[in-house]
């Protein structure tokens, strides 16, 4: 089921949504207020510009599929100097790790998973370190 503004709009994404911003602050402020200071400091130009921070930040928004997210990160990136084709970079990007994800966590599907008395049984298998790491089992 579809919930629409009164004009038609999609009301679960309505960028009019986010002006209950407040109100959820007011529910619980000094968390509120915590998560705004943690935003800030981690957007801030520093070491990383911001231009960059900001197309991390719709790369991230591309995977988590957040619609809001997507179109805030966007707008400040552009402001901060981002591209067309870097946008486009960045989308693709985020595109390949979505799918090396679902590559990668495809082979937990391959040979049936996790049998006990196996030769993997207790270690956990990294295809990048080129060793073997044991994991203590519980139970």
């Amino acid at each position: 089921m579809r919930y629409l503004t009164l004009d038609g709009r999609d009301a679960m994404y309505d960028m009019a949504n986010l002006k209950k911003l407040s109100v959820l602050g007011e529910g619980a402020p000094e968390a509120m207020k915590a998560f705004w200071a943690f935003d800030k400091a981690a957007l801030k130009d520093g070491v990383v510009p911001k231009k960059y921070k900001e197309l991390m930040a719709v790369a991230v928004a591309l995977t988590t599929q957040c619609p809001y997210c997507l179109e805030i990160h966007r707008a400040v990136a552009v402001t901060a100097g981002a591209t067309q084709e870097e946008l486009a970079e960045t989308a693709l990007v985020a595109a390949a790790l979505r799918a090396g994800a679902a590559v990668t966590h495809a082979t937990h599907l391959m040979g049936g998973g996790r049998v006990r008395g196996s030769l993997c049984e207790g270690k956990r298998v990294s295809p990048w370190s080129g060793h073997d790491e044991t994991v203590a089992r519980s139970g």
